[in-house]
């Protein structure tokens, strides 16, 4: 039999007294095998990863990837490099030009995501190229704060199209929504309300 992978969770909380400030609004906090571990970005390309078990570094970075795929070199709290992966080619894309894959963005999100992000460069997102435009495949609350910012542009990476995505931008565009600039700002509860349940109706009707 294979070695069991570790179980990896993203702490979605913004409120959490296992983990810094800063690691939670970047949303670096995980917890691996029920221990608490951080990834705190550092740069546009690097972080910097914690926790008391160093040999679930790895699974956590490949957890963390998921999200932030963009970053690609990783150091412990001794500033040793832990693991490397190839160099992502980042691009600069119009806001206009970026079909989102969600109809909403928690409030509670981009007050935290507004605490590290200064400029354009600071936003970083996976695309897929479509009808010669982009679709976002994650990022819509980095992308609502560009909004709020005035920023025309940001920096985006290709990425794999993941499940549904391609259905999902249909469903935006349903909605009336083109760009990030007609996402619609909801609580964090009506966020976890609307979107998951959107989410589990739209995962149950591919099944049927």
């Amino acid at each position: 039999m294979g070695k069991k992978k570790p179980e990896i969770q993203r702490v979605n909380s913004y409120r959490d007294s296992r983990f810094s400030q800063k690691v939670l609004d970047q949303h670096g906090a995980f917890l691996a095998e029920g221990a608490p571990f951080e990834v705190e970005i550092l740069s546009g390309n690097s972080a910097r990863v914690s926790g008391a078990r160093p040999e679930l570094y790895i699974a956590v970075i490949e957890a963390f990837r998921f999200y932030a795929g963009h970053i690609y070199k990783f150091y412990n709290t001794q500033g040793e490099l832990i693991r490397e992966y190839p160099p992502v080619e980042l691009f600069p894309v119009k806001l206009k030009d970026i079909q989102p894959s969600q109809f909403y963005v928690d409030e509670e999100k981009l007050v935290a995501i507004h605490t590290f992000i200064k400029n354009p460069e600071d936003i970083v997102i996976p695309v897929m190229r479509a009808d010669g435009r982009y679709i976002s495949g994650d990022g819509h609350t980095r992308l609502a704060a560009a909004v709020d910012m005035g920023f025309e542009s940001v920096l985006a990476f290709a990425a794999p199209a993941g499940d549904y995505l391609a259905a999902f931008a249909k469903e935006a565009r349903k909605r009336g929504i083109f760009s990030p600039y007609d996402l619609s700002i909801v609580s964090h509860q009506d966020y976890e309300v609307r979107w998951n349940q959107f989410c589990d109706e739209f995962i149950a009707k591919q099944k049927l």
